[in-house]
């Protein structure tokens, strides 16, 4: 059984400023906001949430169904995809596009600006989950509203279990609308921030978003995650770090690793570890898609970072 991953695919230009945003922003400034960054480095990345969720499960030897719509531009995106052995199947080119684009400027403290152009990702409805088959676990990501919204409710009208990972996409929901997609999902992954959004929106507390889905997963960048599971919960530490490089796209290892754990029946504390481990083999690399490693040196990582063997 695949794992059917909807989402955005996106071409990430990154750019580095050697310095700090919170040097040159004037806190009684920001409402006539006029800067500009010198970013010496910079470089294009393929990425986009479907795009990088899926990468990282092939690396753990997953079978991965990515989903998502792209523009004109997609060539060498898909030329990519084939050369790492991605299935395009559902990965369908709308005419008169382009795919979506990510512009992001990282300081020295981690910190990110982001300017996003959806392009396609808003035909994204267009794909329906049904079209996929010998599907076993799912995830919407972050993508286009409609396409989104219309996509758990297929994976629920299909009865296939699926995480709602609302991502940089929750602002475009409402309460109602939060609440509804919380009903059809089994799972929600969002960071700390998403979370306290989520309660905000819907005037629930974590307690009772936990009370709807089988498990809430809540990713805390350096300090590691936490797993709500009805009255339990499990603090997941954060795996060592070689070499900090790029944070951009850690989010999505440590999905792609949440789902593989998921989908091979792990226990939720090896599954948050296993998590966590790609989260930090990411961020050892600049980009999204260019981190790779071995079984036997994932293995070697996960008992040196936790103290146990991975079986």
């Amino acid at each position: 059984m695949s794992i059917l991953v909807c989402g955005s695919f996106a071409y990430d230009t990154i750019m580095v400023f050697p310095d700090k945003f919170k040097n040159h922003i004037l806190p009684d400034k920001v409402h006539m906001l006029n800067v500009s960054f010198m970013v010496p480095e910079m470089r294009r990345e393929y990425g986009g949430c479907a795009g990088n969720i899926a990468y990282n499960l092939s690396l753990l030897d997953q079978d991965v169904t990515p989903m998502g719509t792209v523009g004109k531009d997609f060539g060498l995106y898909g030329d990519w995809m084939d050369m790492v052995g991605l299935n395009r199947t559902h990965v369908t080119q709308v005419d008169g596009t382009y795919t979506a684009q990510a512009f992001i400027t990282t300081d020295m403290d981690d910190n990110q600006i982001t300017a996003f152009h959806p392009g396609a990702m808003g035909h994204s409805h267009v794909n329906k989950v049904g079209d996929a088959k010998d599907i076993g676990l799912g995830i919407v990501s972050p993508d286009g509203y409609e396409g989104m919204i219309e996509h758990a409710s297929q994976f629920a009208d299909a009865g296939i279990p699926f995480v709602f990972d609302p991502g940089q996409g929750l602002p475009m929901f409402n309460g109602t609308e939060l609440e509804l997609l919380l009903e059809q999902a089994n799972y929600l992954s969002v960071n700390d921030y998403e979370a306290q959004m989520m309660q905000e929106k819907t005037g629930l507390s974590l307690k009772q978003i936990t009370e709807r889905v089988e498990a809430v997963i809540v990713t805390k960048g350096g300090e590691g995650s936490e797993i709500h599971i009805g009255k339990a919960s499990h603090t997941i530490p954060s795996a060592k770090i070689r070499t900090l490089s790029d944070p951009t796209g850690c989010g999505d290892a440590y999905r792609g690793g949440l789902l593989y754990g998921m989908s091979k029946g792990m226990d939720w504390e090896t599954t948050g570890r296993i998590a966590s481990l790609m989260g930090a083999i990411k961020i050892e690399k600049h980009g999204t898609q260019n981190h790779k490693f071995t079984k036997d040196e994932f293995a070697e990582r996960f008992k040196e970072s936790f103290g146990f063997d991975l079986n």
